[in-house]
């Protein structure tokens, strides 16, 4: 297998031999085990656990296999290659997903190993995307461009990779585990309802360390974590996440599908579980679990900056509608002269995380263009150019414009997160897409989007809580009521530094008045709001009764 050609100056974890080799070994022994199954040796059941361990679902009309895009980080060439794979073996799309990976919804079995071969041409794999093991660890997608940054996290990011992949005694955990890092005082990757959230930092003296969360999650039981330490010298960290994963492996509740994620046991054990993480983390021998300066080193070399030009930072054309996405788009970079811009993958009426196969390739040529062959995906379905000159910004916005990119959203109501839902996953109960897309099509006005303010909605179509929507500022739950597809509101969710579990505010609505029930919140929201306030802001002034009351009043 040749290796890949990395784009010149990208700034992405560079595989080795070892690691080409241990892809090509593992989709040799998935090839025979899809064999067996397309044979009849295997039986579905049987067959389960193996296509999980290699990020192989069942959905409820074909397989889906879920990609790895470790942290959200991708280079032009890995992008280019993923819209390949979609325009070969899927329908001509791909999905990005909260956890910052992507998933093709119409894999057929029979193509898969081909479809791992592609991937592994480009470095990328399926591994930690499905089952009880530690998934793909999400980070900041501004990391290593945002001012704010005081520790790059991709490097820890990469460390935990490392750490995680194939760890012999996490591979069959009681559920799926998910870690979230930033090395920014702002939390951007919702680390409060993350199974283990951490924050890298440095102490008065300059010494990288971190402070760690545990216990968070959504879903059935939605709960904020709790804080097991202020600080974690960098040198301990691999000793100390083993310490909190060994107690979770030992204690979490395998026989409860329901109770079997760590937020249950934090929440049950209360002191106690930082107590026994304490206990055992110092029964650990230190020179085994020591995260070596030299390895720290070394890896973070591979996102060393890229060969910034000395410029001035300059002024905005003056082209009106360049300017309104410019204002929703753009981003301040810690680098004189430069930018880093997101990218909307939620065009009014479209499908929230879609790209298509062109789009994808439209924006690896515009990466390796104007941001040294470097994308982000976000963990809110969105991607990202980190490291883009400002006086090429006008040129890249016409780019994204002829590919359909160019939608002036982020941050506003239309910039909606929803899973799935019941149009793919066997486990929903409710459609999401559609309701996302006519809550788009009905604020569809930028300049009423703009004047509405930052506004998160989220959408899940079942409890499992995919599409987050506890934590959005109006969240959306979809569920099933006698064969009807009902719909729950939440408000006043956060998943920010002041993470907040939003509050169920009465009955559901059906599919056909829900969106309505936006736009009396959104009314209502602008009713009483005073100068400056987001629509969080209003509703901690006031309360949720004002909402209520016009939700629920008598026709």
């Amino acid at each position: 297998m040749n290796a890949l050609t990395y784009p010149p100056h990208a700034r992405t974890y560079r595989y080795d031999e070892i690691d080409r080799e241990f892809l090509q070994e593992r989709i040799a022994e998935f090839r025979g085990q899809i064999e067996r199954r397309l044979a009849g040796e295997l039986t579905e059941d049987e067959f389960k656990p193996l296509r999980l361990m290699n990020g192989l679902y069942l959905q409820l009309h074909a397989y889906m296999l879920r990609v790895a895009i470790p942290y959200g980080l991708l280079n032009s060439a890995q992008l280019r290659q993923l819209g390949r794979i979609a325009r070969r073996w899927d329908r001509g799309f791909g999905h990005f997903t909260t956890r910052q990976n992507i998933q093709f919804n119409w894999t057929k079995l029979e193509d898969v190993p081909a479809m791992l071969e592609a991937l592994a041409e480009v470095d990328m794999h399926a591994i930690q995307t499905s089952g009880n093991c530690i998934r793909n660890t999400t980070t900041d997608e501004y990391a290593g461009a945002t001012p704010d940054e005081v520790v790059d996290p991709r490097v820890y990011a990469e460390i935990l990779r490392q750490w995680s992949t194939l760890h012999p005694e996490f591979t069959w955990l009681p559920r799926k585990f998910k870690i979230a890092i930033t090395g920014s005082p702002n939390d951007r990757v919702a680390a409060q309802v993350h199974d283990v959230g951490v924050l890298a930092k440095r102490n008065e003296r300059g010494e990288v360390g971190f402070e760690i969360h545990a216990g968070g999650g959504l879903g059935r039981t939605p709960i904020i974590a709790r804080k097991l330490r202020d600080w974690v010298p960098e040198a301990e960290f691999l000793a100390y996440m083993e310490a909190v994963l060994r107690v979770y492996n030992a204690l979490g509740q395998r026989e409860n599908i329901y109770k079997a994620r760590i937020k249950i046991l934090v929440r049950d054990l209360g002191d106690e579980f930082t107590q026994m993480v304490e206990r055992e983390y110092e029964r650990m021998p230190r020179d085994r679990y020591r995260l070596d300066p030299e390895i720290v080193a070394a890896i973070g070399a591979h996102f060393a900056p890229p060969p910034f030009a000395s410029l001035e930072d300059q002024a905005l054309h003056a082209d009106p509608e360049f300017r309104q996405w410019a204002s929703a788009s753009v981003r301040a970079h810690r680098q004189p002269g430069y930018a880093s811009v997101t990218i909307s993958l939620k065009p009014i009426g479209g499908i929230p995380g879609d790209a298509s196969a062109d789009q994808m390739e439209a924006v690896a040529d515009l990466a390796e263009r104007h941001s040294f062959g470097e994308i982000r995906v976000t963990h809110v379905q969105n991607l990202v150019l980190p490291h883009v000159r400002q006086e090429d910004l006008y040129a890249l916005w016409g780019g994204l414009r002829a590919a359909g990119l160019a939608t002036p959203n982020i941050g506003l109501i239309s910039d909606i997160i929803a899973c799935p839902g019941m149009d793919y996953c066997a486990l929903a109960t409710a459609r999401s897409i559609p309701i996302a897309q006519r809550i788009s099509e009905r604020f569809a006005s930028l300049d009423r989007q703009h004047d509405i303010g930052e506004c998160f909605i989220n959408i899940s179509g079942c409890i499992n809580a995919c599409g987050h929507h506890h934590v959005a500022h109006i969240g959306i739950l979809g569920v099933d009521k006698r064969g009807e597809e009902v719909y729950q509101v939440t408000l006043g969710g956060s998943a920010t530094n002041d993470a907040a579990i939003g509050e169920l505010i009465g009955p559901a609505f059906s599919y056909d008045t829900i969106v309505d029930a936006v736009e009396t919140l959104i009314t209502t929201y602008i009713a009483h709001r005073v100068p400056g306030e987001r629509f969080i802001d209003t509703y901690r002034r006031v309360g949720v009764t004002p909402f209520k009351d016009a939700l629920y009043a008598p026709a």
